[in-house]
């Protein structure tokens, strides 16, 4: 089994270190994995610091994860120190401070699986699905204090926080090493989805295309035509943009 965490204790600070694919190798499959990540947390006295970098992995283990470090007897800071997405997002947002690297990124998306089968089969897989979507929207909900409309749009979209996004939004307390006050001329903290690059690669092109001209019902349509009419340009690009 190759561990992605790692506790480290000292008099100084109690560490845990959380890095690459979690639960990879299993988590349920046994009750070894669990129950060791629990044996080993059980063993830290105070407060723990979290160094997270993930691209994230399966739910149910960060879920389980979640839970065990917001029981956890002291105070639990989060420091991403990388990135922070996926099914590693639910695990940020145990603590009791969430701190980003200014280089740090987190990503928020709706669960996936592979189901295959019946239509009886996909229906219960859709049913899992969005029953663990509603479990992720309570973590998030409780950081944040975001409504959970607005979240679960950020999830649909699959939402790219900068570090001073992610603050703003609350999914963030502060980032680390920021030594600078804020100022109203700042740039705008960085997000990104998916939908918002399809909606920018639209207007674009549709910013290219010649405006839409009118014509008296009765003009004469030429017999030929050269090069592509704008009407199903336009038509194609909304169905694009939806």
């Amino acid at each position: 089994m190759r561990k992605f965490w790692n506790f480290t204790a000292s008099a100084e600070e109690n560490v845990l270190r959380i890095d690459g694919y979690i639960a990879e190798t299993s988590w349920f499959e046994d009750d070894v994995t669990p129950k060791q990540f629990a044996s080993e947390l059980e063993k830290v006295k105070g407060d723990l610091t979290v160094y997270l970098n993930s691209g994230g992995g399966d739910c149910f283990a960060a879920s389980q994860i979640y839970t065990m470090l917001k029981e956890h007897n002291g105070k639990v800071t989060v420091k991403i120190d990388g990135i922070a997405a996926s099914a590693a997002s639910v695990i940020a947002m145990s603590g009791d401070e969430v701190l980003m690297s200014p280089t740090s990124l987190m990503m928020v998306h709706n669960p996936a699986s592979l189901i295959f089968g019946e239509v009886q089969d996909l229906e219960q897989g859709i049913e899992m699905l969005t029953e663990v979507k509603e479990s992720i929207l309570n973590a998030y909900t409780l950081k944040t204090g975001l409504s959970r409309a607005k979240l679960s749009h950020m999830m649909d979209a699959e939402t790219w926080f900068s570090a001073k996004k992610a603050v703003d939004l609350g999914f963030a307390d502060a980032m680390l090493f920021d030594q600078w006050e804020t100022t109203d001329d700042e740039a705008e903290p960085f997000m990104w989805n998916s939908r918002s690059m399809v909606t920018a690669a639209v207007n674009a092109m549709r910013k290219k295309l010649p405006a839409k001209q009118t014509e008296p019902e009765d003009t004469p349509v030429p017999a030929t035509t050269e090069g592509t009419p704008v009407e199903p340009l336009y038509h194609r690009l909304n169905l694009i943009s939806h």
